[in-house]
């Protein structure tokens, strides 16, 4: 098994609609670490193991220097678990993953396609990142899953790039196909329904329930080689609902990339 790094990316600078992923970080981790929860994934696997670190916060002042972070921890042969920020920060992210995984495969788990060819005049806001992503050639296979505001540009873009969508109006989870490459995930935490994910900047309702995504997740049956939780909003939340939601994902994420 590789060592994983968790590097926590205090970004936002990039949301289109209210800041606040940026302060995400450190309160998913002290979700993680109170006495609410333990340590061990539902595949009976505990996070806290040597081959885990946790590297702390990055405050990224030039978008580029994410790139930079992850492939200094890309460059110890280890696996990297992100806590953004906002979904931006995925497209730096998966530009140094390519130096090291040229064919990479990625589920996207989100309310939002992110194909966006700009946004408001950015080619990198938080709502373009997959497009930046597919338009470079860093992906094998990207899919979507929990899509539902696809609009005719985005549904276009996907159409472009061969992005397969699965959309929550007609999903059957059990259609999601077999990974045949090392495999990133990016959690959006809007793609659940707001009833399990209140803090978050983008209401979205009909959206994933925190089961289904857990599932999704445990069905994978290749090699996860990074992943990232982007776009908790604390400044949203009830009750820590989200950040325990969060960290409940951040573990399952681990206990995936820890079983090769």
């Amino acid at each position: 098994m590789k060592n994983i790094i968790i590097q926590g990316i205090n970004w936002d600078a990039k949301s289109s609609f209210q800041k606040g992923p940026a302060k995400a970080p450190d309160l998913i981790r002290k979700a993680l670490y109170s006495d609410s929860m333990n340590l061990c994934a539902e595949n009976g696997i505990s996070i806290e193991q040597d081959a885990v670190t946790d590297k702390g916060d990055f405050k990224i002042k030039d978008y580029f220097d994410i790139t930079t972070t992850t492939s200094q921890h890309l460059g110890n042969d280890s696996k990297v678990l992100t806590l953004g920020g906002d979904h931006s920060i995925t497209f730096p992210i998966i530009k140094a993953y390519h130096d090291h995984y040229p064919k990479l495969d990625i589920l996207h788990i989100d309310a939002h396609a992110d194909l966006y060819h700009d946004y408001e005049g950015d080619p990198y806001s938080h709502a373009c990142p997959f497009a930046r992503i597919m338009e470079n050639g860093f992906a094998v296979k990207l899919v979507q899953v929990g899509i539902r505001t696809l609009n005719p540009h985005q549904a276009a873009q996907a159409k472009k790039y061969k992005v397969e969508i699965h959309e929550m109006r007609n999903l059957n989870l059990d259609n999601i196909p077999k990974f045949e490459n090392p495999l990133y995930i990016s959690l959006d935490m809007d793609g659940f329904d707001p009833a399990f994910a209140p803090g978050v900047s983008h209401h979205e309702p009909g959206g994933l329930s925190s089961r289904q995504v857990i599932n999704l997740i445990q069905s994978i049956d290749t090699e996860v080689v990074g992943a990232d939780i982007v776009e908790y909003n604390p400044d949203r939340d009830f009750q820590d609902m989200t950040a325990y939601l969060a960290a409940k994902m951040m573990k399952e994420l681990l206990g995936k990339m820890m079983e090769r």
